[in-house]
């Protein structure tokens, strides 16, 4: 199976990977081609708005009851699920890591989630989780799915497999990939270890955000998403379904492969989105907009402007405000911000901050340019500059990120982050006024 994809974000697709496995003009009829079973996967409440109302019909050798056994509690290792109150004094400070070395020991995508932060309830499904991915080893006749949240992968070092119930999707540093809450997949090393960023969506699935007074073009483009088309796999033998649910570990044995789907239709399925195809937008004249025009997805909340989860990234652009403080400025938030570096610098933060690296400035604690960024942005000469070769991402929700045991026994934690702002001067003067 290879991989293959259709187009834009959020429309009703339909696929198969033999001819008539898809049923015409109903969705469950008393017989299908080649024997199949129809089965319906929602997203959703059954009775959601039809704008809000996500399903899709899985047409599939063995119906997924097939698929789970006598489920069997396991260790769940570094994972961890909000509400999360671990023993032990954890820090509320400003942080940073440094890059999380790819270890020796094998690691799949499941025992290789290491989760930095919890926020929010899984169980009255809003919040979040941050994990640091860690994969050394393909999942072999191995599966898994979350029955938390929906999981945005990001990319770091290395490429991705992911082979679904709906096709295959296959991501590089710079590309993300979104399983939504309950589908079947398995991930598979392309060439060799890699390394990413995983943000686990308790809440309403993400969409794109309101464009506001920018209107119809720029940002993240429907037409850029991409949908697997259908592949399936017909394999008998001995398989592991792992389970994440309720913030435990489960699994169950099964005697096929359960990613069986021949065909599928509709709107809820996993995508893929290439990062470097965000068009950004900015001031073209004087001024600081909010770093939420750079939001590519988000999970909205019950609460009309306040967002559950903003996945926003910071891409390469051209800055040409005039009189202005370019990088972004001091400030402290309601919402709290999981950062990561895929590549290149960040131009709020050149030392430090690297590829592979996280921080996390949480609600209410102030934050902003270090001391030689602000002694940079303040006086070099204003000319049109593009940032190459930069992409920085945040994974930004209105609740408390709260750090792990994991998280805050890292060796990478930098003890001394607190002390970028140390250089920051007293320039106050009564009598001195800037010139206009």
């Amino acid at each position: 199976m290879s991989a293959g994809y259709m187009s834009g974000f959020g429309n009703s697709f339909e696929t198969e990977a033999l001819p008539g496995a898809l049923p015409v003009g109903r969705n469950s009829p008393q017989k299908i081609n080649y024997g199949l079973y129809a089965e319906q996967l929602s997203g959703s409440p059954f009775t959601a708005p039809q704008a809000t109302n996500q399903r899709s019909w899985l047409y599939r050798i063995r119906p997924t009851v097939r698929h789970t056994g006598r489920f069997e509690k396991i260790a769940r290792g570094k994972i961890r699920t909000a509400p999360e109150r671990e023993d032990g004094e954890l820090p509320i400070g400003q942080m940073r890591w440094n890059p999380t070395p790819l270890p020796k020991e094998r690691l799949t995508f499941v025992t290789g989630l290491h989760t930095m932060t919890t926020a929010g309830d899984a169980e009255t499904m809003s919040g979040m989780a941050a994990h640091i991915l860690l994969v050394t080893q393909s999942m072999t006749r191995e599966h898994f799915f979350n029955a938390d949240g929906e999981l945005l992968v990001v990319a770091q070092q290395g490429r991705l497999r992911f082979r679904t119930e709906f096709g295959v999707i296959e991501i590089e540093p710079g590309e993300i990939c979104v399983i939504p809450r309950g589908v079947i997949f398995r991930v598979e090393l392309i060439d060799g270890p890699a390394r990413g960023y995983v943000c686990e969506n308790y809440g309403g699935g993400f969409t794109l955000p309101d464009r506001g007074p920018i209107g119809a073009n720029c940002l993240a483009n429907a037409r850029d998403f991409l949908a697997p088309v259908s592949a399936y796999e017909d394999v008998e033998g001995p398989h592991t379904l792992f389970v994440k649910w309720g913030g435990e570990l489960y699994k169950t044995q099964v005697t096929h492969s359960p990613i069986d789907v021949v065909a599928w239709h509709g709107n809820y399925y996993p995508y893929k989105y290439d990062l470097r195809r965000f068009s950004p937008v900015g001031a073209l004249m004087f001024d600081h907009p909010d770093p939420s025009i750079f939001t590519v997805i988000t999970s909205p909340s019950e609460t009309p402007g306040t967002a559950n989860i903003d996945f926003v990234i910071f891409p390469e652009r051209w800055s040409v405000a005039e009189n202005t403080f370019r990088p972004p400025w001091y400030h402290r938030n309601i919402m709290s911000e999981f950062m990561g570096l895929v590549y290149g610098v960040y131009d709020a933060k050149p030392e430090g901050f690297v590829p592979g690296g996280m921080s996390l400035h949480n609600t209410m604690l102030p934050h902003g340019p270090d001391a030689d960024a602000f002694e940079h942005a303040s006086n070099v000469e204003l000319k049109p500059v593009k940032l190459t070769n930069t992409l920085a991402f945040m994974f930004e929700t209105r609740f408390r990120q709260r750090v792990t045991k994991y998280a805050a026994g890292l060796d990478t934690l930098q003890d001394n982050y607190i002390g970028v702002w140390d250089g920051l001067k007293k320039y106050f003067d009564p009598k001195r006024r800037e010139p206009k």
